[in-house]
């Protein structure tokens, strides 16, 4: 730090609060990192919530995102010491009656298992696969004219539609139910236009570089993040808690890795009303409710499909796991919830004393209800995996209220920083040319309440640390 301070200053260290201060620190710039946590990592932190010994990931686990990410790929992640694993099947979604549908890295072998359905998965995953790849720098950044339109028209008609429609192309309850579990991942309404670009966006990940699992858990990948930052010279300092900008060193510029309700408490007087009126219409999502289990051995599921998957999607049919977001995304309770679960002790030993195992597993809820769904997520996968409830050591539950608390962006459960529909898929926090600009010159929001939105790959902090550099310091970073 000199007597002047630092270029810039970004609050919150998530994986976008990290992606944009190695961005900034990357061009030269010295960059202070503040975080109001004693860890750094926001979504990525592990803890032993149950048992000592048995480390769990507070809120991300499988990270479809992390081997796609444009901007991950060009940092050298493996010399700071992050390691994935990839299991045998990315996902697997097993039915009533013993049936099961699985999510392989190989189009094909996904296809092989979904009977009269597999051609026509096979055509339509392999033509999206094929093109996805070349089309992620437009899908992982900004409204903006696209570098390949035509293709991105192309991908825009099959993701644009409601997954209540999309999955009108398969016939079988094998394919039905996979395509829910995937499109479910959007925390809305499946009738809700573009859900089925979180389902192709899944699904294609999966086939292009897998659903892979941080080794020793996601904490991992904030620890490897923050280091190779400090290797460039960056400073991070932890357990400050901003209440105001004000409190900030002097810099030249702010960057904020928060949603617009924590913008309007911290920085409100440096913005102008009309800005700060357009943040108070930020819609938030469903929350979610949270069960972290230390076991005694593997879940016992009756199909070895699951038993050998990365992620287990419990809800049965399409219909089914509809009909319960329908409920949550109209603020409505459901019985029978759609519920997303990891087991990766299976995969990564480090999790739990030896022959020992962790799991985890969460459900959507209207935003804001505590309600507790442990029987509930509990009777989900004691449906599949009979017997799961003698083999329980310990269980953490965390409901909507308590991932607030964790995490002050995580407003009223919603782990997306705001939902992700239609009209914020990329109006987010507001409609804009440059949506990381707010109306103050020198601040930034680089949080998932910025384009792309939420999950594990950084490209928020990177666009918005992209876009300070070339209004503040008159700088250009090449693409990720």
């Amino acid at each position: 730090m000199t007597n002047t301070g630092y270029d810039a200053i970004v609050v919150g260290a998530g994986p976008n609060g990290l992606a944009a201060a190695i961005t900034l620190q990357e061009s030269g710039l010295s960059v202070l990192v503040v975080e109001g946590k004693d860890t750094i990592g926001g979504g990525m932190r592990t803890a032993e919530l149950t048992l000592p010994g048995y480390r769990h990931d507070v809120c991300s686990a499988v990270h479809p995102m992390a081997l796609m990410s444009p901007f991950f790929a060009g940092l050298p992640l493996v010399d700071f010491g992050l390691q994935f694993v990839q299991p045998p099947h990315d996902a697997a979604h097993p039915l009533d009656g013993g049936r099961v549908a699985v999510l392989d890295r190989s189009v094909e072998s996904t296809a092989a298992r979904l009977g009269a359905d597999g051609a026509a998965y096979r055509k339509w995953m392999g033509n999206l696969t094929e093109s996805i790849p070349g089309l992620l720098p437009d899908l992982l950044g900004p409204l903006k004219w696209p570098a390949k339109p035509f293709q991105l028209a192309g991908f825009g008609l099959q993701a644009l539609p409601p997954a209540s429609w999309t999955v009108g192309r398969f016939k079988t309850a094998e394919a039905r139910a996979l395509w829910a579990g995937m499109a479910a991942h959007s925390i809305q309404p499946l009738e809700n236009i573009a859900s089925s670009a979180f389902g192709i966006m899944l699904m294609a990940a999966a086939h292009i570089k897998g659903w892979v699992i941080p080794v020793g858990g996601s904490q991992r990948i904030a620890d490897a993040l923050g280091a190779y930052f400090r290797s460039l010279g960056g400073e991070i300092r932890t357990g400050w808690m901003v209440s105001s900008i004000d409190d900030l060193p002097p810099s030249k510029v702010v960057l904020m890795d928060v949603t617009p309700r924590q913008l309007i408490r911290i920085a409100g007087d440096k913005l102008s009303s009309s800005y700060k009126r357009r943040l108070g219409n930020y819609r938030y999502g469903p929350g979610i409710f949270k069960v972290d289990w230390a076991l005694d051995e593997p879940i016992p599921f009756y199909r070895e499909e699951c038993r050998s998957a990365g992620t287990v999607h419990l809800g049965n049919t399409f219909e089914e796991i509809a009909r319960y977001e329908r409920n949550v995304g109209n603020g409505r309770r459901g019985e029978k919830p759609f519920v997303l679960l990891t087991q990766q002790s299976v995969f990564d030993p480090t999790r739990a004393p030896a022959g020992k195992h962790t799991a985890w597993a969460y459900c959507h809820v209207p935003h804001g209800d505590d309600r507790d769904m442990t029987d509930a997520i509990e009777s989900q996968v004691e449906r599949y995996a009979p017997g799961f409830s003698d083999i329980i050591k310990a269980k953490h539950i965390t409901n909507a209220s308590a991932f607030e608390e964790y995490n002050p962006n995580y407003v009223g459960g919603d782990i997306n920083g705001g939902i992700q529909d239609i009209l914020q898929l990329y109006s987010r926090p507001v409609l804009s040319i440059s949506p990381y600009r707010t109306s103050a010159g020198n601040i930034y929001i680089c949080s998932s309440s910025t384009p792309p939105g939420g999950g594990v790959h950084g490209m928020c902090g990177y666009h918005a640390a992209r876009q300070a550099l070339k209004d503040v310091f008159k700088l250009e970073v090449k693409k990720a």
